[in-house]
């Protein structure tokens, strides 16, 4: 209880604000959106981009070559496809994927974006239902966190408990410092942080 009650108090330190739909503010925008709204519409699109950029790709190598080709693909071409993901958005807008346990250690979360991870890994593993995403607000703008939960089975095939062994002789190839096993499913993988500028 004393590790649940820390992981809340973390995320209203961290100036959370949850998606419950019935916040309001009073300054409106020309499009008819309070700044909450806006900032969960750009944080929403973004991350729905970049799940589709990379899950599509992911599935399909799946599809033609299974768990290695995947892996193949993620090491030389996940982070080209963010960072594309990434310009599309603007220049006021940043996406990028964060963890605990990095299998690239580019994505792993530093600062307040790790105390928020660790506050909702927290919640996660005393079966607190997690939102489908946090808004957190900073000096420049707004950080757009959504929650990444493993959800399918086909995840487990390389950061599971059960790995095959040729499939983890080619992370650790790729992977020499991997971090991202271990996981079961309903674990908290990460989350997505889309940064708004003002």
């Amino acid at each position: 209880m004393k590790h649940l009650s820390l992981a809340v108090a973390t995320l209203c330190a961290a100036s959370m604000l949850m998606a419950s739909g019935g916040h309001k503010e009073k300054a409106e925008t020309k499009k008819g959106m309070n700044e909450y709204q806006r900032v969960v519409h750009i944080g929403t699109e973004a991350s729905k981009k970049l799940l589709k950029t990379l899950g599509g790709n992911l599935k399909k190598r799946m599809k033609a070559g299974g768990p290695e080709e995947a892996l193949k693909f993620c090491a030389m071409n996940a982070a080209d496809l963010t960072a594309k993901v990434d310009r599309e958005l603007g220049e006021d807008v940043s996406i990028k994927r964060i963890t605990l346990k990095p299998r690239n250690p580019a994505n792993e979360a530093q600062g307040d974006e790790k105390a928020v991870l660790e506050a909702l890994e927290t919640l996660n593993r005393e079966h607190v239902k997690l939102p489908g995403h946090l808004v957190q607000k900073t000096p420049e703008g707004y950080k757009y966190y959504k929650p990444l939960v493993i959800k399918k089975k086909v995840c487990l095939k390389c950061h599971g408990t059960n790995i095959d062994p040729k499939l983890e002789a080619t992370i650790d190839k790729h992977y020499p410092t991997d971090k991202a096993r271990g996981y079961k499913m309903g674990d908290l993988r990460g989350a997505i942080v889309v940064t708004i500028k003002k």
